[in-house]
């Protein structure tokens, strides 16, 4: 068991230096390098990969847009508690691209959730899709909250 903690502690720093690589590649407009720097540590679960492709197939960066992998990008990072991927799941299920329809309920939950990982952005998407909620929807999205406030944060 040892033996593997020390090897995975090994390999992590090469693989957040990849993400780095591959934000600088992003940046560069140089998508197809950035999609293969990403592609090992995103199937290896590392959410910050994740979610940069999840980036990647909601702009078609890189890659063809596709919002129905993209919102499964975000979602693998969401559930392991990366705030910006929260927001993204959010986002989907406001607009509902690639979705069969919106869900307000659970995008004011993803977008709380977000809020509580600390994406400063959250806020507005939060002030806006209560906008268009009704008072049930509220309730129930305050339900889900709390089931997965423990899950994802359970020391905030």
């Amino acid at each position: 068991m040892l033996k593997h903690l020390a090897l995975f502690l090994l390999l992590c720093p090469a693989a957040l230096a990849d993400i780095g690589q591959a934000r600088d590649l992003m940046e560069a407009n140089r998508f197809k390098e950035a999609y293969e720097q990403l592609w090992p540590a995103a199937r290896s679960g590392n959410a910050d990969a994740e979610e940069l492709i999840g980036v990647m197939y909601a702009l078609g960066l890189g890659v063809e847009r596709d919002d129905e992998r993209a919102f499964e990008w975000y979602l693998r990072a969401a559930l392991k508690g990366h705030p910006g991927a929260q927001s993204g799941v959010g986002w989907y299920y406001e607009i509902g691209r690639g979705l069969p329809a919106p869900d307000l309920t659970r995008a004011l939950m993803w977008y709380t959730l977000s809020s509580i990982g600390g994406d400063p952005d959250a806020a507005i998407s939060l002030e806006e899709v209560v906008k268009k909620m009704t008072p049930a929807q509220i309730a129930k999205a305050q339900i889900l909250i709390d089931d997965y406030r423990v899950w994802l944060y359970p020391f905030e």
